[in-house]
């Protein structure tokens, strides 16, 4: 009898771990057991997240960020970049200086980590890793931020930080003292660092006190819009790795506030009043999205909610948290753009519309697309998830960087 236990523990603890590790892979994914080694940790993070949160033990959030912090790594200099962790305008950042010498002034990088503006941190390894090799192979200063965290900072504070950063950055005397050539500077960021970066650029074109202008702009899969969750990426990628579609919808509401009926309202994509319905022609996916990327979908109107939400949380209509809202107007004077968007990815069509937009407004864009790629793949370019479109993905950005940076 005592045999026949353990076997059934055997069996059912075999069936939990296939439940985890397995779940269905695009045919187009390059290392697909990879793949789902690293989806299932992060599976099995979120549903202890959920657990925890349901009894009332710790916040969802903070159940997740504790891969934030595992992941985290002390400031460390090597022979190619002197690293620090400092402060910009009372905001910490890790900066990262090149060691070797210079026969001109240096470009610089304002990078903003992703993470759904509840997670992450300059210094976890893989930012670490991204920021340090950005300011090896470019010579380039590069500022990462570890802006303020939903949910005990809620919008605007983690656009208020980067933007303070960037503004102090700017400054002449600054960009003088660390060496940087005020014409070769850029913001870049995945994510929802894609999303703070979109929206400073934006910012500072209204911004008469900053005489710098950015050179570029840099957004890798970014989040760039809370009007529509229910776009072609947002159905076709509801349950793919890293990122399905309840999580996007938490990470949102989240940014906003911890109340429920937000999350609710979003989950069901009628948050939206219907004196704001004149925003959807900005998200109109019937228009903005190449035919590719439409497949099947039909475009249906929006079912519009009561106006009580917008009025308690007007950020999700804010442009400094859904930069796709602003006008064709405010588009035309951005700089040269670099969008990277993931066919696996619910923020697909995020980035896919907001380079046509661009396009249209005359703003020079590369838009790179993967095709077999899920959201944060760039995020796996070390040992043990080691992926090979993560390497990819980060060479092409780092390539397009020193073209046109």
């Amino acid at each position: 009898a005592d045999m026949g236990a353990k076997l059934r523990c055997l069996f059912l603890t075999s069936v939990l771990l296939a439940y985890y590790i397995y779940t269905p892979m695009p045919e187009d994914f390059d290392e697909p057991w990879k793949t789902m080694l690293v989806t299932s940790i992060f599976k099995a993070f979120s549903h202890l997240s959920e657990a925890a949160d349901r009894l009332g033990l710790m916040h969802y959030m903070d159940v997740l960020m504790l891969i934030s912090v595992a992941e985290h790594i002390a400031p460390a200099s090597d022979e190619n970049v002197t690293v620090t962790d400092t402060e910009f305008s009372n905001v910490p950042v890790r900066l990262f200086i090149p060691r070797k010498a210079s026969d001109g002034l240096r470009r610089g990088v304002l990078f903003f980590h992703g993470g759904g503006w509840c997670l992450g941190n300059a210094g976890m390894k893989p930012y670490d890793h991204l920021t340090r090799w950005t300011s090896n192979m470019l010579n380039a200063v590069v500022v990462s931020v570890n802006y303020r965290l939903a949910p005990k900072h809620c919008f605007p504070a983690q656009f208020e930080d980067v933007y303070s950063v960037t503004k102090f950055f700017l400054q002449s005397k600054v960009l003088s003292q660390y060496g940087v050539d005020p014409d070769r500077v850029c913001v870049a960021g995945d994510s929802a660092g894609g999303n703070l970066a979109a929206a400073v650029a934006q910012q500072l074109l209204e911004d008469s006190e900053v005489k710098t202008k950015l050179k570029a702009q840099a957004l890798i899969y970014p989040a760039l819009q809370a009007l529509d969750l229910n776009l072609p990426s947002y159905q076709d990628n509801e349950n793919k790795p890293m990122l399905p579609r309840p999580l996007m919808v938490r990470f949102w509401s989240e940014y906003f506030t911890s109340d429920v009926s937000l999350r609710e309202a979003m989950a069901s994509n009628s948050h939206v009043p219907v004196e704001s319905s004149h925003l959807f022609q900005f998200v109109n996916w019937s228009t903005l999205l190449p035919e590719e990327m439409k497949k099947d979908h039909v475009y249906t109107s929006p079912t519009f909610g009561s106006s009580e939400l917008v009025q308690k949380y007007p950020g999700f209509l804010d442009p400094r948290a859904a930069p796709l809202l602003v006008s064709d107007a405010q588009l035309r004077r951005l700089p040269l753009t670099y969008i990277l968007t993931c066919e696996h990815d619910v923020l697909r069509d995020d980035g896919v519309m907001y380079a046509e937009r661009l396009r249209a407004a005359g703003v020079p864009v590369t838009h790179d697309h993967a095709k077999d790629a899920f959201h944060g793949a760039m995020m796996f370019v070390l040992s043990p998830t080691d992926l090979a479109v993560g390497h990819r993905l980060l060479n092409r950005y780092i390539e397009w960087l020193n073209e046109n940076l």
